[in-house]
């Protein structure tokens, strides 16, 4: 059963490739996951916002879980965990999607803080102990507060981490203040992993033990070697490289993820630039920006040839 010892390193947040009409497309989901191996990734966490958990219908969140556990089956002895978003509203909900996803084989579940409601913090602590106790695989709290308006104090998340089957969180919280108080009270077998590309040197730095990275789709080798420096306490080299990637992620995240990087996906062979709606692809202008600023990065970090000039 999945534990905290095995939520490290980098574990990209994966888009969903989709067809015109809105259903998963298999093989372009075959080539994201080909490429990803490839370059070493630690994890997959499909559904997720940059998965489109709220556009996707029930049955094609399931058949992109289904086909995320066979691919990392398929990947050989470094076979690291699926861990699949939750992003429903409400607890049965969030529930019956847990389950299902686990019938399809994921190895845990990254769920949402419930949202909307505006639930006390007492109300955030109950909600996560009852799904842990019912769930049938472990979780990881997911607090990404300018998403959803709902922070979840530090204190809180000291307690629950101390349950058995909460085994860690994805950090999107950008109050580094806040981390460094999360951090400090959590278990030793509860894994804080960040959930900030922006940050992701200073949190792993501050102890986070590794993340849930929306660009290592595109640069895994970049970000798996910002983690390698600032975990062995070379924060200053980590903090170079990470600045190099800088205009990358202003461009990534100029419109709403994933949009714009799902449009230069084809730079690493993956055709998959359809969105769905209410998110549409994104301006041509950031297009060829960011397809010029990727070649260039592609070139430096993963070896790959230069694209043509666009």
């Amino acid at each position: 059963m999945l534990d905290a010892t095995k939520l490290r390193g980098i574990l990209p947040a994966t888009p969903t490739p989709v067809t015109a009409d809105g259903t998963i497309d298999v093989a372009a989901s075959k080539a994201l996951f080909s490429w990803l191996f490839r370059q070493g990734i630690d994890g997959l966490v499909p559904l997720g916002g940059t998965g489109e958990y709220g556009a996707l219908a029930k049955d094609q969140r399931i058949r992109f879980a289904e086909l995320s556990v066979e691919a990392m089956a398929g990947a050989g002895e470094k076979r690291g965990p699926v861990i699949a978003g939750v992003l429903d509203t409400g607890y049965y909900d969030a529930l019956s999607a847990g389950r299902d996803f686990a019938a399809a084989g994921v190895d845990g579940l990254l769920v949402l803080t419930p949202y909307y409601t505006n639930p006390t913090q007492a109300g955030i602590r109950d909600y996560f102990l009852r799904y842990a106790d019912e769930s049938p695989v472990p979780i990881l709290i997911y607090e990404i507060p300018y998403r959803t308006r709902i922070a979840v104090d530090p204190e809180i998340l000291h307690e629950l981490s101390r349950h058995e089957r909460i085994i860690g969180m994805k950090a999107c919280n950008t109050d580094m203040y806040h981390f460094l108080r999360t951090v400090a009270g959590v278990d030793s077998s509860f894994a804080v992993l960040s959930g900030e590309d922006t940050l992701f040197p200073l949190h792993v730095a501050a102890g986070a033990r590794g993340g849930i990275v929306v660009t290592a789709n595109l640069l895994p080798r970049a970000w798996r070697l910002i983690h390698d420096l600032a975990s062995t306490g070379k924060l200053d080299k980590a903090l170079e490289i990470h600045r190099t990637l800088i205009p990358m992620m202003n461009l990534a995240f100029a419109e709403t993820n994933p949009g714009p990087m799902k449009a230069v996906m084809d730079l690493i062979g993956v055709e998959a630039p359809a969105m769905l709606a209410p998110l549409r692809e994104p301006a041509e202008p950031l297009k060829r920006s960011l397809r010029r600023e990727l070649s260039r990065l592609l070139v430096t970090y993963e070896g790959m040839p230069a694209a043509q000039p666009v």
